[in-house]
C-alpha cells in the first residue's frame, strides 16, 4: 500500500468540538444569580427613584441577555454568524416597532 491511500489528509479529519467542562457553564449561573439578586434588592429597597429603577431593570436585563447567549447558547463561539444575525435584526425590528409606536402615539 502507497503513502497516498494511506495518508489522511488534515481536510479529511473530522472536527472535533472542544468541551469547555463545567466552569464556564458554573461562572455563567453564578453572574446570572447575582445580577437577579441585584435587581432584586434594588425593587425591594423601595425608597429609590422609580425611573431610576426602571431603567436599572432594564440595564441588567439586557446584561443577563448577553450573559445567557454568551454562556448559555454558546453564541461567543465559532460558527454562529448566522443565528447573531438574525438575533440582531430581530433587534432592529424591534427597536423600529417601537420607536415608530412612540412617534404614532405622540403624533
Amino acid at each position: 500500500m502507497s503513502n497516498q491511500h494511506s495518508a489522511v489528509s488534515e481536510h479529511d479529519k473530522p472536527q472535533h468540538h472542544k468541551h469547555e467542562g463545567p466552569k464556564k457553564h458554573i461562572i455563567g449561573f453564578i453572574m446570572s444569580i447575582l445580577l437577579t439578586i441585584i435587581a432584586f434588592a434594588m425593587v425591594a429597597a423601595g425608597e429609590i427613584n422609580t425611573t431610576f429603577i426602571y431603567m436599572f431593570l432594564v440595564l441588567m436585563a439586557c446584561i443577563q441577555v448577553f450573559i445567557q447567549m454568551g454562556f448559555w447558547m454558546h453564541m461567543k463561539d465559532r460558527g454562529h454568524a448566522i443565528p447573531i444575525i438574525g438575533i440582531l435584526m430581530g433587534v432592529v425590528v424591534v427597536f423600529t416597532i417601537v420607536i415608530m409606536a412612540e412617534y404614532w402615539a405622540w403624533w
